[in-house]
C-alpha cells in the first residue's frame, strides 16, 4: 500500500509542477499581451488537454508515466512561445495538439492490439513509395522542397508518415523474423539496403535533405547496432560521404546551405540573413533571457516553425535552450529504457528507430539553429509549429508507449505468478 502511493506521489507532483509552471508563463504572457483573454484561454485549452490526456494514460495504465510530461512540457514551452510570437499560431498549435493526442491513442490502441507488425516489409515498403509517388505528382514546392500536399483546406508532408513506415520496415529483418532470401539469393540485409536507397532517391527528387538525413542515420544506426557484419556499415557511409560530395559540387540547393553554414556573414542581407539573425537573438538573451514578450522574434525568418529555438533562447536565455535540451535527452533516456527492458525483438528495434529518430531531429534542427552544422528545414519534435509533425510524433509515441505497456504489464504478470 505504501509502495503504491510513493509511485502515485512520483508522478502526480511533476503533474502539479507542470500546471504552475503553465500558470505562471501563461500569466506573464498575459500581462506583456495587454491583459488580451485569448492568452488565458489558450492556457485553459493546454491545460485541459494535459490532464485530459495524462488521466487516461495513467488510469488505463498506458506504460511509461513520465514521457507524457516531458513532452506536455515542451508543448507548453512552444505554445507558450507560438502565442508570443502570433496568438493564431499558439491556437492552430492547440488544435494540431487535439488532433495529435488523438493520434496517440489511436496509434497506441492500434500496435498494442495487433501482433503481426513484423511479417509485412513490403507492405510498409510499397505503401511509402506510393507516398513518394504521391507526392511527386499532387505535390508542391514550399521553402525550395517539393514535400508538401495540398487537398482543400488540408496541407500535409507524406514524408512524415514514411520515417513511420520506414522505422516499420527494418526491424521485420533485424528482429529475427525475415530471414529467408528474397528470390531464393538476395539476402534480406541488401533488400534493406536497397529499400533505403529507394527512399533516399526519391527525397532527392523533392529536395528534401533534411528527411533524408533523418532517414539514412536510422538505418545506419540500426545496421550499426543489429549487424554483426560491420562492412556492410563502412559500405553505406563511404556510400553516404560520395552523396555529400556529389551534392556539394552538383546541386546548388546544397552549396548554398554549405557556403551560408561556412560564411554566413558574406551575404549577411540575402542567404546568410535567416542564421545570422538566429545567432543575434541568442546573443541578445544572454544567459537568463529579454524576458518574455521583450524580445524580437519577428526578425528571423520562419521563427515559428525551423527557428523556434532561437526564440526560445532570446527570451528565456540560454539556460532555457537548455532546458529544452535536458527535455530531449530525458525523454531520449525514457524511450532507450523501454527498448533496452522490452523482451520482443520486433518492439526492441521500434523503439530504438522511434527514439533514434527523434533524438537524430533534435540535434539536426538545434545544430543547424545554431550553427553547429548546415541547416535542414525541419521541425522541432513537440516544440515547433506544424500539423504534420506534431501528428506524427505523437503517432510515433504512441507506439512507444505501448510497448512500453507490453513490458509493464508482462512485468506484473510475472511478479503475480511468483
Amino acid at each position: 500500500m505504501i509502495r503504491e502511493q510513493i509511485k502515485a506521489a512520483n508522478y502526480r507532483k511533476p503533474a502539479y509542477l507542470l500546471i504552475l509552471l503553465d500558470i505562471l508563463g501563461f500569466s506573464l504572457l498575459f500581462m506583456s499581451k495587454d491583459y488580451n483573454p485569448r492568452v488565458l484561454y489558450t492556457c485553459g485549452a493546454v491545460i485541459l488537454l494535459f490532464v485530459i490526456m495524462y488521466t487516461i494514460l495513467v488510469l488505463c495504465r498506458m506504460g511509461d508515466k513520465f514521457i507524457m510530461l516531458m513532452v506536455f512540457m515542451l508543448m507548453s514551452i512552444g505554445v507558450l512561445v507560438l502565442c508570443r510570437i502570433n496568438l493564431d499560431y499558439g491556437f492552430k498549435q492547440i488544435v494540431w495538439i487535439l488532433l495529435g493526442g488523438a493520434a496517440f491513442f489511436v496509434a497506441y490502441f492500434i500496435y498494442y492490439n495487433v501482433k503481426i507488425w513484423d511479417r509485412f516489409w513490403y507492405l510498409y515498403f510499397i505503401l511509402g513509395v506510393g507516398l513518394f509517388l504521391f507526392t511527386l505528382v499532387f505535390g508542391r514546392t514550399v521553402n525550395g522542397s517539393k514535400n508538401w500536399v495540398v487537398l482543400g483546406p488540408i496541407s500535409f508532408q507524406p514524408s512524415e508518415i514514411t520515417k513511420i513506415l520506414f522505422i516499420m520496415c527494418l526491424p521485420c529483418h533485424y528482429s529475427g523474423t525475415w530471414t529467408k532470401p528474397i528470390l531464393g539469393k538476395v539476402h534480406p540485409k541488401w533488400v534493406l539496403m536497397l529499400i533505403t536507397y529507394v527512399f533516399v532517391g526519391f527525397l532527392v527528387l523533392q529536395r528534401d535533405w533534411g528527411t533524408i538525413l533523418v532517414m539514412f542515420s536510422i538505418y545506419l544506426f540500426m545496421v550499426y547496432v543489429y549487424e554483426p557484419d560491420k562492412k556492410l556499415l563502412f559500405i553505406n557511409l563511404a556510400a553516404l560521404g560520395a552523396i555529400g560530395v556529389v551534392g556539394c559540387k552538383f546541386l546548388y540547393h546544397i552549396q548554398v546551405r554549405v557556403s551560408t553554414w561556412l560564411d554566413p556573414w558574406a551575404d549577411i542581407s540575402n542567404k546568410g540573413y535567416q542564421i545570422t539573425q538566429s545567432l543575434f537573438a541568442i546573443a541578445s538573451g544572454g544567459y537568463f533571457g529579454r524576458g518574455l514578450g521583450n524580445g524580437s522574434p519577428y526578425y528571423i525568418p520562419e521563427v515559428h516553425s525551423d527557428f523556434i529555438f532561437a526564440a526560445i533562447c532570446e527570451e528565456m536565455g540560454v539556460f532555457g535552450g537548455v532546458a529544452v535540451i535536458l527535455l530531449f535527452f530525458l525523454i531520449a533516456y525514457r524511450c532507450f529504457k523501454i527498448s533496452i527492458l522490452t523482451p520482443a525483438p520486433f518492439d526492441k528495434a521500434v523503439s530504438f528507430g522511434v527514439t533514434v529518430m527523434f533524438a537524430l531531429q533534435t540535434f539536426i534542427i538545434i545544430g543547424g539553429v545554431i550553427k553547429l552544422i548546415p541547416l535542414t528545414g525541419i521541425t522541432l519534435p513537440f516544440v515547433s509549429s506544424g500539423g504534420t509533425s506534431i501528428i506524427i510524433s505523437f503517432a510515433s509515441l504512441g507506439i512507444i508507449q505501448a510497448i512500453s505497456a507490453k513490458t509493464e504489464r508482462k512485468g506484473q504478470e510475472y511478479n503475480e505468478n511468483q
